[in-house]
């Protein structure tokens, strides 16, 4: 009699409770780590976005050797240089900063250390291609460094070229005559009164000069204000080739310039004067073909102990132009 016996089949066998949360920690884990890696990358390639599409130079430096920690892409564009030659040397930046303004890039740069942040440092670059480029460049540092630690200065520099040439512009539009590229009257009298309070201070000699174009309204009934514009024109370039380097020179009026002379002599300032009239009688002019001549009544004045206000040079000046004109023009006056 044969007996049933069970199955040889193996049953496979049961995982336990602690192998299944296991493994499904660690699958989570790899998961959570893999989107963690791409979440960074994502951030990474925004943050490298963000930097190349800024037109301002980000930078770090470290303060002690001055060593190139890091410069953003901007750099390249507004300097017209390689970052990697920076990086390797240093003195790349400060050799770029146009001469005249080394000294103030490093003096104002140094603050850093006393302030703790110093804003709107402005200072030009000179490009790789010869170009001059404005700065603005603000810059900070971490005043609780760990000691023992290098001291790490970052900042931010930022193109500022057409917003300094609009600036420039303005001033030049508020304070030159548009005609004759002279100082107009208001700017003219503020850096009179300037050097006025100047000679006064230090006792040196000062003189002011006043010229009237002769028969003015007549050249421009003749000819025309086109023509007479001409005449403003060439006796100011005459003028501003007369004098010297610091000298002031102004259109003040229609047809009366000025100029003020610091630190010349009485005798100085009349050879100026004569050296002035001879030069505009010298000017040729021409009309449709009929040629004409151009004089000026010139009044001089030097600055003397009873003289309390440029205001009273002036006077004086002004008093003897006139009185060239009644001696018959064309001639120098002393006041």
């Amino acid at each position: 009699m044969v007996h049933e016996t069970d199955s040889p089949t193996a049953t496979p066998p049961e995982s336990t409770d602690a192998s299944r949360p296991a493994a499904a920690a660690t699958l989570l884990a790899l998961m959570h780590a893999q989107g963690e890696v791409e979440r960074l990358s994502e951030r990474e390639q925004l943050l490298s976005s963000l930097l190349v599409s800024v037109n301002a130079v980000l930078w770090a430096i470290e303060w002690e050797t001055r060593r190139v920690l890091y410069v953003s892409p901007a750099y390249e564009r507004i300097f017209g240089r390689s970052a990697s030659l920076l990086l390797a040397e240093h003195r790349g930046w400060r050799d770029s900063i146009h001469p005249e303004d080394q000294q103030y890039a490093e003096q104002s740069l140094a603050q850093v250390l006393e302030l703790g942040a110093v804003e709107d440092r402005q200072y030009r670059i000179i490009t790789a291609d010869g170009q001059i480029r404005w700065l603005s460049d603000k810059c900070f540092t971490n005043q609780q460094a760990t000691p023992g630690k290098p001291l790490i200065v970052v900042g931010i520099a930022e193109d500022i070229t057409e917003k300094k040439h609009l600036e420039l512009e303005l001033q030049r539009l508020a304070t030159t005559d548009v005609l004759t590229r002279s100082s107009n009257r208001r700017h003219f009298f503020e850096c009179a009164h300037h050097e006025f309070e100047r000679a006064c201070a230090q006792g040196l000699p000062l003189a002011f000069l006043l010229l009237d174009i002769d028969n003015f309204k007549a050249i421009n009934d003749t000819y025309g204000h086109l023509e007479g514009d001409q005449v403003l024109l060439r006796i100011a370039e005459s003028g501003r080739g007369v004098l010297r380097r610091g000298d002031l020179f102004g259109r003040i009026g229609g047809e009366e310039f000025a100029a003020v002379l610091p630190g010349c002599a009485p005798e100085r300032a009349m050879q100026v004067a004569e050296r002035l009239g001879q030069e505009v009688r010298q000017l040729g002019f021409s009309h449709e073909g009929r040629p004409y001549g151009v004089t000026v009544s010139q009044g001089l004045a030097n600055l003397t102990a009873e003289d309390a206000t440029l205001d009273s040079l002036f006077a004086r000046a002004d008093a003897a132009m006139y009185e060239a004109k009644r001696q018959g023009k064309n001639r120098v006056i002393v006041g």
